[in-house]
Order: C-alpha cells, then sequence, then structure tokens
C-alpha cells in the first residue's frame, strides 16, 4: 500500500476539508481526492463522508485513523534515523514546556543550548501538562516537560528538577504571619489559579478533593504577571514554584502544611526513535539541571 493516501488521510481528519488539508500538505487538491478515492476503491470501504459541506471520517475512517498515525510517526521515524546515519550536522527538536517553566527556568537553558548547537531547529510548545502528555503520546511533540505523578507505561522520564507548590499571598495577608499553611486554611480563601489542564491547578485541584472542599475561585488566567499583580493587590491568593517569586514582586510565600514537592521530569515515548537532536537537548538538559 502506499503511504501517501494515509498522510492525505491524517490531514482531512485535522482539517475536516479536503481543500484545506491539500493547503497543509502543498499539493494540489485533485491530487488529494484522486488518493483518496483510489484508497477506499482498494480497500471496498468509504472512509470519508461527503453527504454535506461538513466533510468528516466514517466509522471504518476513524478505525484506518488510528493505524494510519503509527504508520506515518514509524516511517518519519525510520527516515529520520536513515539519515542521521549519513551524518547529517541539522536536526529539530519539538518540546512541549508547561507555561510556568517556559517562562521561568527554561528560557537561559533555551539559549545556551542555541549557543551550543546552532544548527539545531528547537520548536517549544507552551501548553497545559495534560495537553502535552497527549501530544507526546500521539507524536506531534519529541520531548515534554511533565510532573512526574502517574506516568503512562508509553513513555519513559528523566528527572528535571525538584520545586515546591508555595501558597503565595500580598505582603499584608494574615498568612504572612503564619510558618506554615493548612489545605483547609487555604480553600477558606479566595484564590487565582491557572485554567484546568495545567499541573499548578490539577495539585489544586487534587488537595482539594483530599480536604473534601471546594475551591473558591475567583480568578482564573494563564497569565503569570496577572497572577502576580491580582495577588499583590489582595484580591485572592495562589500558589507558585519558588523560581517564579522575584525580591522585587511584593509577595510573601509560605509552605503547606505538610509541603507540597513537585517531581518535574522530561518524557519521551519509550517505542520511538530518540534523534541525535533530541539526544543532545536531554543531555544538555539534565546537566543544566545539576549545575543549578
Amino acid at each position: 500500500m502506499d503511504i501517501k493516501p494515509l498522510r492525505y488521510l491524517i490531514a482531512i481528519a485535522k482539517t475536516e476539508s479536503f481543500t484545506q488539508a491539500a493547503k497543509q500538505l502543498n499539493v494540489a487538491q485533485p491530487a488529494v481526492s484522486m488518493a483518496i478515492k483510489k484508497l477506499e476503491n482498494d480497500l471496498g470501504l468509504t472512509l470519508i463522508h461527503r453527504a454535506d459541506r461538513n466533510i468528516g471520517l466514517t466509522d471504518e475512517g476513524k478505525k484506518l485513523l488510528i493505524h494510519a498515525e503509527k504508520i506515518i510517526q514509524s516511517m518519519d521515524e525510520a527516515l529520520l534515523e536513515m539519515s542521521e546515519l549519513k551524518g547529517l550536522s541539522q536536526g529539530e527538536v519539538r518540546v512541549g514546556i508547561p507555561s510556568m517553566l517556559g517562562s521561568y527556568y527554561f528560557p537561559p537553558i533555551l539559549m545556551a543550548f542555541r549557543h551550543r548547537y546552532p544548527t539545531i531547529t528547537l520548536k517549544v510548545i507552551e501548553g497545559g501538562t495534560w495537553q502535552l502528555q497527549k501530544m507526546l503520546e500521539s507524536g506531534e511533540l519529541d520531548l515534554s516537560v511533565i510532573v512526574a505523578e502517574t506516568l503512562p507505561d508509553s513513555l519513559q522520564t528523566q528527572a528535571l528538577i525538584r520545586e515546591e507548590m508555595r501558597v503565595t499571598v500580598a505582603t499584608d495577608h494574615p498568612f504572612s504571619q503564619l510558618e506554615k499553611v493548612s489545605p483547609e486554611a487555604f480553600f477558606e480563601e479566595e484564590l487565582v489559579m491557572f485554567k484546568e489542564g495545567y499541573f499548578h491547578r490539577r495539585i489544586v485541584d487534587k488537595l482539594a478533593k483530599k480536604c473534601k472542599k471546594t475551591p473558591k475561585i475567583g480568578f482564573e488566567t494563564n497569565l503569570i504577571p496577572l497572577i502576580k499583580s491580582i495577588t499583590q493587590q489582595g484580591f485572592g491568593v495562589s500558589t507558585l514554584l519558588n523560581m517564579v517569586i522575584d525580591d522585587d514582586d511584593e509577595l510573601i510565600t509560605r509552605s503547606f502544611d505538610p509541603p507540597i514537592w513537585l517531581d518535574l521530569g522530561i518524557a519521551w515515548r519509550k517505542d520511538s526513535y530518540l534523534s541525535k537532536a533530541n539526544q543532545a537537548f536531554l543531555e544538555f538538559v539534565s546537566e543544566h539541571g545539576r549545575n543549578r
């Protein structure tokens, strides 16, 4: 079977359009239509609904899509490995980084990596840890930073850093007089939180469930400067990593009682080929972590 139609099928599934799929793949739209029609004839199955303007996969098409994504991923990895055997000096790293780390921990690492490996292209995707893990599992990312709570069997991880989640309040908040803050006291306050799907929010939601409390979320935002500003002005309390707090932030942080520590790691798919570029990035990040 020619695998090109499988690429077309994946693009159609993502764009829900023959025209947009053709643009994404940089091919003529009739070529996409003809290839899909031939694939359907070869299989004796209808793969795509064409009854109305909304293009979508049939049940048979959805089942083939699962296999198509695996086949294309394996083929791309095979071609990459063969290219590297020829000693190519170029490469690409697609890495997912949660927002908090992307803003405060990784910028100097990424700049230093580019300085050491100027021919390697870095593609950095910021997002929630859950979203990034799914992108990693589907092959959209090569590496991703995750919170090493529950790691699926399909992923392998390397320890990165250990950070404490700290209760964060304005300098005149009553919590500033305490050495530690109990979860029960924390959940009596109006909270400034990241949106669902981010590790910051998931940790707080798990803690609330354990305490049988309902969080009073007054503000939801993924913008760390906004979280700081709202907290500084006394409109709520939050919880942030130590690395996020600067000396001039006019914020006070306190440990939870008991403290909450996060083990952050960088993960990749166990069954995938890890390119030389990605291996170099892993080694560089590990080296940087030891020297911090």
